[in-house]
């Protein structure tokens, strides 16, 4: 029989919950204050006029306390509602670069996107008393980024 109340168990273990999401979006990587050629240049086949897409793959690292009463972190389902609503939903099948609210007046490459994705889920994953510990995002199979805030 389980001790629900033995909060020796759970006191102060820290445990980082991962929770994987996909979604599908097109972006250019573009300059505005570059010419094309410049910007060509830079970025390559990646600043194609007509867009270009990727799968993404994201991993999201929330960081907390075991709960005595529940054995969780935070619930996978409470933790996958929060990504779909504030991510998934705004970004798949989106055209990063004109659609998404959050990534206006920003280049979109791998590195901005995981810093916009923290900062759009830092204070609702706060709010549920945890720690936002990182953003993992793969573009491809062999290029991804991970931020872990400021």
């Amino acid at each position: 029989m389980y001790n629900f109340n033995n909060e020796s168990l759970y006191k102060m273990k820290t445990v980082k919950v991962i929770r994987r999401e996909r979604f599908n979006a097109a972006h250019r990587l573009f300059n505005p204050n570059w010419s094309d050629k410049k910007n060509e240049q830079t970025f390559g086949k990646c600043s194609n006029k007509n867009w270009h897409g990727h799968n993404y793959i994201l991993f999201v690292t929330v960081e907390g306390s075991v709960d005595n009463q529940t054995g969780y972190v935070i619930d996978l389902k409470l933790l996958s509602g929060i990504i779909k609503k504030r991510i998934v939903d705004k970004m798949d099948h989106k055209n990063l670069n004109l659609e998404v609210d959050f990534m206006r007046d920003t280049i979109t490459t791998a590195e901005n996107i995981a810093i916009k994705i923290y900062e759009e889920l830092e204070s609702e994953i706060i709010a549920t008393g945890n720690k936002l510990y990182s953003v993992k995002l793969y573009e491809t199979e062999n290029n991804f980024v991970e931020y872990y805030g400021k």
